[in-house]
């Protein structure tokens, strides 16, 4: 049964969803059951992949890994989500982009928990 959140991901064609509703029942894409991703936070390859907070301007700043992760079309993070309280934001990037997302939310950076989505190695989280 998948739970409110959770990310998931075809490993046939690549769809990936997040639970927005939970229910019963089994998540399916091109007839066999989706993968459920479990953010990491590993030391081995986490300098480019764990979101590091910060707050800038009074806007939240997640930016990509100790080291800059690469943004080229083999190799990018596809999204990043922030989650405050309740409430959950997305930034989606493309190949090219900055490795980071400014959300204009009102909060404290220790209150504060992101996940990226890197389109080779996976989901991180901080």
């Amino acid at each position: 049964m998948a739970e409110l959140n959770e990310i998931y991901k075809c490993n046939i064609c690549g769809n990936i969803v997040q639970v927005v509703s939970a229910g019963g029942g089994e998540l399916t894409c091109c007839g066999e059951a989706m993968e459920l991703l479990e953010p990491r936070q590993l030391e081995e390859g986490g300098a480019k992949h764990i979101p590091v907070i910060t707050k800038e301007d009074g806007k939240i700043v997640a930016a990509l890994g100790e080291v800059e992760h690469p943004m080229v079309e083999e190799h990018y993070i596809e999204f990043i989500i922030l989650t405050v309280g309740d409430k959950q934001y997305r930034a989606n990037l493309n190949p090219g982009d900055e490795p980071k997302a400014v959300f204009d939310v009102c909060a404290e950076v220790e209150d504060v928990k992101a996940i990226a989505y890197c389109n080779i190695h996976g989901l991180w989280h901080n």
